[in-house]
C-alpha cells in the first residue's frame, strides 16, 4: 500500500512529448495566471453572486492549504520525477491542484445544475488531479488528500452560505471587513512554520477586496454587464488585462519601496479583488461600457 501512496516509478514510461503537453494543459488550470482571469470573467460576463462565491472557494482552498501543507512538512517526491518547475520549495500534502480542482469545477456544477456540467466537472478534476502525478511533483496520497479536502471544501462554503449564517451578511459592510481583517492577524502569527506563512497568505488580500469590493458594488453601484456581447466581452479582456499587466505589479513596486514582500503581494491581490468587483465596474458605467442594475 506504501508503495502505492508514494512510488511514481510507473509515471515515467507514461511520458511523451504530447501527454507532457496535455498534462501542462490541465496543470494550468490550478495556477494564479488562470484564476486571474477565470474570477474576472465569471463576475462581468456570466453572474456576479457566482463570481464573488468562486473568489471565496479559491480563497479558502489556497489558505486551509497552505497551512497543512506547513503542518505536515511533507515532502514532494524525489526532484528527478518533477517536470513542473513551478511548485518551489513547497511541500506536497495535500495537493493544493487537486483541492482546488475538486472545490472549484463541482461548485460550478452545483450552480449550474445540470449532468453535463457534473460530467466536465468530473473530467477537468480528474485531469487536473492525473496531471499533478504525471509531472512528478506529487504522489498518489498528496492527490488522494487534497481531492478528499476538495469536498470537504465545498461542504465547509456551503454552510458557510447557507441561512445559518445570515446574520453574518445582515452585519454593516464595515464590521465584515473589519473581522476579514481581524481573524488574518492571529493566523499570521500562529502560522506553524517558524518563517511564518508564506506567498499563499496573500490571498487574504483578495479575500478582503473581493468581498469589500462586492458589498460596495452590491449598495451602490449594481454593475450589469453591457447588452452588446461585443462590447461586454471586449470590456472584460480590458479587465483581465489591466490585473495581468499592471496590478500584478503592485507587489515588485511596493517592495522597490521597501515593503516587505508578504506585504506587497497581499496589498497587490487586495487591489486586484477590489478592481475587478467593485472599482472597474464604477469606472465601466462612467465610460458607458456597463449597465446598471435596477434597486
Amino acid at each position: 500500500m506504501d508503495s502505492f501512496l508514494h512510488d511514481l516509478s510507473w509515471v515515467l514510461p507514461l511520458r511523451s512529448e504530447a501527454a507532457t503537453a496535455i498534462a501542462n494543459g490541465f496543470t494550468w488550470l490550478g495556477y494564479a495566471p488562470f484564476f486571474i482571469i477565470a474570477l474576472p470573467v465569471v463576475y462581468w460576463l456570466w453572474d456576479k453572486r457566482i463570481g464573488v462565491h468562486l473568489a471565496l472557494v479559491v480563497v479558502l482552498t489556497a489558505v486551509s492549504n497552505g497551512l497543512l501543507k506547513d503542518i505536515f512538512d511533507d515532502p514532494r517526491p524525489p526532484v528527478g520525477f518533477a517536470v513542473d518547475p513551478r511548485v518551489g520549495d513547497s511541500y506536497g500534502l495535500p495537493s493544493g491542484h487537486a483541492q482546488i480542482a475538486v472545490a472549484m469545477w463541482f461548485w460550478i456544477a452545483f450552480e449550474l445544475r445540470r449532468g453535463w456540467a457534473w460530467g466536465a466537472a468530473a473530467f477537468i478534476a480528474l485531469g487536473v488531479c492525473l496531471s499533478r502525478l504525471y509531472l512528478g511533483v506529487h504522489d498518489v496520497e498528496d492527490v488522494l488528500a487534497g481531492a478528499i479536502l476538495g469536498v470537504a471544501t465545498l461542504l465547509v462554503f456551503a454552510w458557510a452560505i447557507s441561512p445559518h449564517f445570515a446574520w453574518w451578511r445582515a452585519l454593516p459592510a464595515a464590521v465584515q471587513i473589519g473581522v476579514l481583517l481581524a481573524v488574518q492577524v492571529p493566523l499570521y502569527l500562529l502560522w506553524p512554520e517558524p518563517g511564518g506563512p508564506g506567498g499563499v497568505f496573500a490571498v487574504g488580500g483578495m479575500l478582503v477586496g473581493w468581498w469589500g469590493g462586492a458589498l460596495l458594488e452590491r449598495q451602490a453601484i449594481r454593475f450589469r454587464r453591457h447588452p452588446n456581447w461585443l462590447v461586454a466581452v471586449g470590456t472584460t479582456v480590458a479587465v483581465v488585462a489591466i490585473c495581468f499587466f499592471a496590478l500584478t505589479r503592485i507587489g515588485a513596486g511596493l517592495a522597490v519601496l521597501g515593503v516587505p514582500t508578504l506585504a506587497g503581494a497581499w496589498a497587490q491581490y487586495l487591489v486586484i479583488g477590489l478592481f475587478v468587483t467593485a472599482l472597474g465596474p464604477w469606472i465601466a458605467q462612467r465610460l458607458g461600457l456597463a449597465g446598471r442594475a435596477g434597486p
